[in-house]
């Protein structure tokens, strides 16, 4: 079911795309082919909350049909036409440049593949706690979440888990699923990214110059399980449509929707997406000495077409925004002024766990040993081809056609602010934005700026009779071994589980499960998103569940037996996290007292059978 699941995203993200981007008829076949799957991809969190606004099910086969609808009636009048064309596929210089992006796309993959799949668990805390929202669509069909069950729908917007929801319906393993397509989502960017940058630049040199150089930088998006991965792809996607608008007044649909989703993805990149968004078009309007009203309503109208989420849930947002203060909403004043003490609340200078004030060679030094769910660092020699490109656009400035001008204006500002972001508790800006996810925003301006200086001095080099080939394989070496290699170790690397786990000891206990079927019914002391994310089923959303948990540990032995065998749950667990999970009502010295108890009950109770123990966790089959 893997591979035909891995068909399916595919047959979803190119048959959405293909009904969006109808009117592209004469440009380049790889192009079309990528650039309508990234729109696709694009339309599927907009298109899943509408489904889930009209009260229609979330479900696979109904994604199916729609991606295929319009796709299929096409197909039929070309039959009735008669106008079956193969595409022309000719070995010109863009399609080699499309075969070596194409290449970087998948070696990009097989890292992100290879780390993800060098542990048999999930990395840190985010994908436990996606695993269970992703489990819930996938079942339930729906974002209604009536128990408030989970950390990423509602009013997180359920963009992420409502895809990889749906690609679960038909892949079995949530672990799998989720690692692969997570991986593969990213490694599509890269490929969106040359498209966008060659329309930008208008250079397909430069473009592919970008592509190798975003391809490398470390701060670009680890392999990382959360919505960020799908969040910047999109942003990306949305770019290229943006830059598109000219040329064609009907991507003004595409960018919208794709803008749409990036907004029901997640809640605070498109605060600073919404700046990048807003700059590339007011500057196009300053230069053309014309307001670029497309492009404007183009990005006003995807942020309006979000609010079929955001109308219904922004009390709820209020009090995320808050830290859980739900008084936000009935203290005095007004919407403005609770407005700007939520914002003031959820954007201190310091917003963000990893956030801290960088210095010089935080981004000069690219390390081996970085963060994991977004790493920093540029490298030296990338850094150096920086400031060798800002360096020769300011001197060249004056001199350079009017549309070199505005790219260059729209790159720097680009540049600017999300340096400046990234820098929020280094130059004490009154508020910040999540600091250290300004990281993964910054390589895609550095990239785009960065290739001015890659291709100069390949230009520079061969007036003293170098080769091109050759400064470009040099350029390229010295990049991979002061960036692209300490990446490739980041990626590859063994990851850690997660805060909440007590010791390694008893994560071994609990990937034990993974032995047995997919979906087996497990109950665990601790709580339900890792008995999910390990492929196995709890329904934690289910209220007679959540009734069930409460005060379970008065619950005495029979009661638990009884339960259990009413829901049909096979395997009992029992583990470090219970200890730290009910610490925080008992108390450490109540909580251990009443759990020690409960297990010597559960351990000699003839209807229980110890199968599986570490130092850290206990397995028992419910018999």
């Amino acid at each position: 079911m893997n591979l035909v699941t891995v068909m399916l995203f595919f047959v979803y993200i190119y048959g959405l795309g293909y009904s969006l981007t109808w009117f592209l008829k004469n440009s380049n076949f790889f192009e079309r082919t990528f650039i309508r799957m990234g729109v696709g991809l694009g339309t599927i969190p907009f298109f899943l909350v509408l489904l889930d606004f009209l009260h229609i099910p979330i479900d696979w086969k109904f994604v199916l049909l729609v991606s295929l609808l319009f796709p299929s009636f096409a197909f039929f009048r070309i039959i009735l036409k008669k106008d079956i064309r193969l595409p022309r596929i000719k070995l010109t210089k863009g399609n080699l440049y499309f075969l070596i992006v194409f290449l970087i796309f998948l070696l990009t993959l097989s890292m992100y593949v290879k780390g993800a799949f060098r542990y048999p668990y999930f990395e840190d805390d985010d994908p436990w706690a996606h695993s269970a929202g992703i489990k819930y669509v996938s079942i339930e069909k729906n974002f209604d979440d009536p128990t408030n069950s989970f950390k990423y729908i509602k009013p997180y917007p359920p963009g992420y888990d409502g895809l990889m929801g749906v690609l679960h319906q038909t892949s079995p393993e949530i672990m799998w699923t989720m690692k692969f397509f997570n991986a593969l989502i990213i490694s599509l960017s890269i490929i969106f990214f040359y498209f966008f940058v060659k329309n930008f630049t208008k250079s397909k040199d430069k473009a592919l110059f970008a592509t190798i150089i975003l391809a490398m930088v470390p701060c670009y998006l680890s392999h990382f399980i959360w919505a960020h991965s799908l969040v910047i792809t999109l942003f990306i996607v949305a770019l290229y449509c943006l830059v598109m608008i000219p040329h064609e007044k009907n991507w003004v649909y595409p960018t919208s929707i794709v803008i749409a989703s990036i907004c029901l993805t997640q809640p605070t990149q498109p605060i600073k997406f919404f700046f990048m968004f807003i700059g590339y078009a007011t500057i196009m309007s300053i230069y053309h000495k014309k307001i670029f009203l497309k492009e404007f309503l183009s990005i006003i109208g995807g942020y309006l077409l979000s609010l079929i989420w955001w109308a219904m849930n922004w009390k709820d947002m209020f009090i995320m925004g808050a830290g859980g203060d739900k008084n936000i909403i009935s203290e005095g004043g007004s919407f403005f002024t609770r407005f700007i003490g939520v914002i003031q609340k959820a954007f201190p200078p310091n917003s963000g766990t990893a956030t801290r004030p960088y210095t010089v060679s935080d981004f000069f030094i690219a390390k081996s040993t970085n963060m994991i769910n977004n790493p920093v660092g540029v490298g030296i020699i990338i850094c150096l081809l920086a400031f060798i490109s800002i360096i020769l656009v300011l001197l060249t400035y004056k001199s350079m056609k009017k549309e070199k001008k505005i790219q260059i204006a729209i790159t720097l500002f680009w540049l600017i602010f999300t340096f400046v972001g990234i820098n929020s508790m280094t130059f004490h800006l009154p508020i910040g934005l999540y600091a250290f996810r300004f990281w993964m925003l910054f390589a895609i301006p550095l990239s785009i700026i960065s290739a001015e200086g890659f291709w100069f001095l390949v230009g520079f080099l061969k007036q003293f009779s170098v080769p091109k080939v050759i400064t470009v394989l040099l350029l390229v070496t010295l990049m991979f071994f002061t960036s692209g290699k300490q990446k490739y170790d980041v990626n590859t690397a063994i990851w850690g589980p997660g805060q909440f786990w007590t010791s390694m000891d008893e994560v071994i206990g609990w990937v034990w499960l993974k032995n047995l079927p997919v979906n087996t019914r497990i109950f665990a002391y601790s709580g339900d998103e890792q008995v999910i994310g390990l492929n196995m089923f709890s329904c934690g959303w289910c209220k007679d569940v959540i009734e069930f948990r409460k005060d379970l540990l008065s619950r005495n032995t029979s009661d638990l037996y009884n339960w259990l065998k009413k829901k049909r749950y096979e395997y009992l667990v029992i583990g470090g996290m219970a200890y730290k999970t009910f610490s925080e009502s008992y108390g450490g010295n109540e909580t251990t007292k009443l759990l020690d108890m409960r297990l010597r009950e559960i351990s000699s109770f003839e209807k229980f059978k110890l199968v599986h123990q570490t130092k850290g966790v206990l397995i028992f089959k419910v018999l």
